[in-house]
């Protein structure tokens, strides 16, 4: 067994010294630094009536696994400076440790909980789960995947398969996000109902629960769905939703109570910046019958609007972008680790040209790349700016630093273009005659006689692969959707695998994390050939180390160590150095 008080400084002392009296700390001074801050002097302020006596130093002063510096005493006052460094951001305790009066060897321990945070300005990287569709599709039906880059349809990415694991206790975590998910929705609430009802629920013994972004909401869709597009009296077990029932409680639209059954609209806290259909103050949401972003209105006519509401909690980063604009016309955007073209195509093109067009790409490894493709619907979406409009902004619904083509619409106005996907948005009726696309511009539609925004800048809908738009010259469906066949391309590649990660050979040191995910603690083990320097580190999903150790240098044989994170929830890589390995793990932190 590893040395734990070696390993943590004093941060475990408190769990390994039954004989500790606890004090207590009044104040400390200041109360937050940012991550990667040095020489930051501490003040804490001890409880008089308790303190020893001015001439007794501490043994040891820390902040969460940091352990100070120049420690000083001036009666009540101890001082000590930290360097904010290899650790994870978050809120922690601080500690002093006195020794005991002599001749007893009791040590006293003063402390003050959850007083000092550590900040991130950059944030917890994210992991975009991928779409789920099992198949490659031409402009109608399922197809062998081409294989071939210059055969027509190839470049149909799927990304990571979305992992979930059930709880047990109404939640389930998402293994890629590392968000927790309430797993009922429950009966349908109103706009400000879905948004208090954050407040008061408690589910799986936490009480962090809010209610989603549309980025966190979107991260749950699943292209193998079918859009319904089918009469009500359709029996359900033929229809599959656009989420994954083994682990989230679904229903469609309640035919009996006069709902259509695409009625499974989902709130988010995403309120559209423009108006919608002339009038409405509208929500974001996505609709998991029929797999669409739409921005729905709070009221329907007299009536207050309700949808249902699935609240998640933990990183609370999710769908935060940082981007780079890398100077020779791409952008990196460090959260989700792709990289993007400034520029789009600058005129529409059908699906399959759209596929075709990336290709070309490759083939003149533009840029110095050959890897560009054509975004899944929820690469494309998580570059959405959803504080940004045509009407509100007079601009696309994304940062100013990607160029977007301006088009005129089907009302005349000034506007900006849709995006294909390389998603096929399947249908009962139609099976793969459309893709699916995202709207950085209006999501325009023809209802009384006249076109306007109908969905929202930011919206996610599906039209035909390739045909012809004028034959819809009011468009399609209850709002008279816009049918947009010529949209648009930005292209994306992934960067490579993230620095400083290297790949897991099996069997090397035989590295074990167990639990995982874990709440609390992780028990590390490792065998080791022959002695060996050891380091432990954390890094997110970019490489960014957060919490390093040096465990020195340690015996052939088998070890365990156990290791206490104070970290934000979300997705992080273990990696255990010895001289000889570097061996990396993935871990969920709840």
């Amino acid at each position: 067994m590893v040395n734990m008080k070696r390993f943590f400084g004093t941060i475990l002392l408190l769990h390994l010294v039954s004989t500790m009296i606890a004090q207590g700390v009044v104040s400390v001074s200041p109360v937050s630094a940012t991550l990667g801050d040095q020489g930051v002097i501490v003040t804490l302020t001890l409880d008089a009536a308790s303190a020893p006596p001015g001439s007794v130093m501490p043994n040891s002063v820390t902040i969460g696994p940091r352990i100070g510096k120049s420690i000083s005493r001036n009666n009540q006052y101890v001082y000590a400076t930290f360097d904010f460094i290899h650790m994870i951001a978050g809120t922690y305790n601080a500690v002093i440790i006195f020794p005991g009066p002599p001749p007893d060897t009791t040590k006293v321990w003063f402390t003050l909980s959850a007083c000092f945070t550590v900040t991130d300005t950059l944030g917890l990287p994210w992991t975009i789960p991928g779409t789920n569709v099992p198949v490659c599709y031409d402009t109608v039906n399922v197809i062998p995947c081409p294989a071939d880059s210059s055969a027509l349809f190839f470049g149909q990415y799927n990304g990571t398969t979305p992992s979930y694991q059930d709880n047990g206790d109404g939640t389930v975590t998402d293994l890629l996000t590392g968000l927790m998910w309430q797993q009922d929705p429950g009966a349908k609430k109103t706009y400000m109902e879905a948004r208090s009802g954050a407040d008061t629920l408690t589910l799986g013994g936490y009480h962090d629960w809010r209610l989603p972004s549309i980025k966190e909401l979107y991260s749950l869709i699943e292209f193998s769905g079918v859009d319904p597009s089918v009469p009500n009296g359709t029996p359900l077990s033929l229809l599959t939703p656009f989420i994954d029932t083994n682990y989230f409680v679904f229903h469609y639209g309640d035919t009996t109570a006069g709902e259509r059954i695409i009625d499974a609209q989902y709130w988010s806290t995403s309120e559209y910046v423009g108006i919608t259909m002339n009038r409405d103050h509208s929500v974001f949401g996505v609709n998991f019958a029929d797999g669409r972003i739409k921005s729905y209105p709070q009221t329907m006519g007299s009536s207050d609007n309700k949808l249902f509401t699935q609240y998640v909690r933990g990183n609370t980063n999710y769908g935060i972008n940082s981007f780079t604009n890398n100077g020779d016309s791409t952008i990196t955007d460090h959260q989700t680790n792709l990289m993007w073209l400034v520029d789009d195509c600058g005129y529409g093109m059908n699906w399959p040209d759209a596929l075709s067009w990336v290709q070309t790409k490759n083939v003149q490894n533009y840029l110095g790349y050959d890897d560009w493709r054509l975004p899944t619907t929820k690469e494309l979406e998580s570059i959405v700016d959803y504080t940004r409009s045509p009407s509100t902004t007079n601009s696309p619904a994304i940062n100013p630093l990607f160029h977007c083509t301006s088009i005129t619409n089907e009302a005349g106005q000034p506007d900006y273009p849709c995006y294909w996907t390389c998603t096929t948005h399947d249908n009962y009726i139609a099976a793969g005659r459309s893709g699916a696309y995202v709207a950085f511009g209006r999501a325009m539609g023809y209802m009384n006689g006249s076109w306007q925004d109908v969905h929202g800048a930011g919206a996610q809908r599906s039209d035909p692969k390739q045909g012809d738009t004028s034959d819809y010259p009011q468009g399609h469906g209850p709002q008279g959707d816009a049918i947009r066949i010529l949209n648009y391309v930005r292209c994306v590649r992934t960067i490579s695998y993230p620095a400083g990660i290297n790949t897991i050979t099996p069997g090397d040191l035989n590295l074990n994390i167990t639990p995982n995910p874990v709440k609390d603690y992780m028990k590390i083990s490792f065998t080791l050939l022959k002695r060996s320097d050891l380091t432990v580190e954390c890094l997110t999903l970019t490489g960014q180390s957060v919490y390093r150790s040096d465990l020195g240098n340690l015996s052939a044989g088998n070890h365990e160590i156990i290791l206490q994170l104070f970290a934000k929830l979300g997705v992080y890589f273990i990696r255990v150095t010895s001289d000889q390995r570097s061996v990396v793990k993935k871990v969920i932190i709840l």
